[in-house]
């Protein structure tokens, strides 16, 4: 089996407002498999951040859908909650949060929070497709 490592983030320029996503998939060994950053109109951060995290891990199914999945975000809510430590209130991120569990097994994916600083490329195509 093998392993995809995906570095995600979404953002928004004002909460809410316009608002982007933008992921990179690579192999443990540093090879670029997908990289992709889209508008997603006007949103939230976390909303921002969950949609980022969504569109990853349908990109890396269709890459190999029996891969084990690591995920390296800076959003230290969406990793808490997707590893079960905080509960969602919020009524749109429990819905994204659920299409997000249900792209693979739930033993196939891991959840890391990085520092931002660790996050820079998928921030990149965030700002990227905002300044479009």
């Amino acid at each position: 089996m093998s392993r995809l490592i995906i570095e995600a983030d979404g953002g928004s320029r004002g909460n809410p407002g316009p608002a982007a996503i933008g992921y990179v998939i690579y192999t443990p060994e540093g090879e670029v498999l997908a990289e992709y950053g889209e508008k997603i109109g006007i949103s939230t951060n976390n909303v921002a951040e969950y949609s980022a995290l969504v569109a990853a891990l349908r990109s890396a199914k269709e890459i190999d859908p029996d891969a084990d999945i690591v995920v390296r975000m800076d959003s230290q809510l969406v990793v808490k909650q997707m590893k079960h430590e905080y509960k969602i209130k919020n009524p749109t991120l429990k819905k994204l949060a659920e299409i997000a569990a249900n792209i693979f097994e739930e033993d196939q994916v891991t959840y890391h929070w990085i520092p931002r600083e660790e996050n820079k490329y998928a921030d990149s195509l965030v700002n990227e497709a905002l300044d479009k």
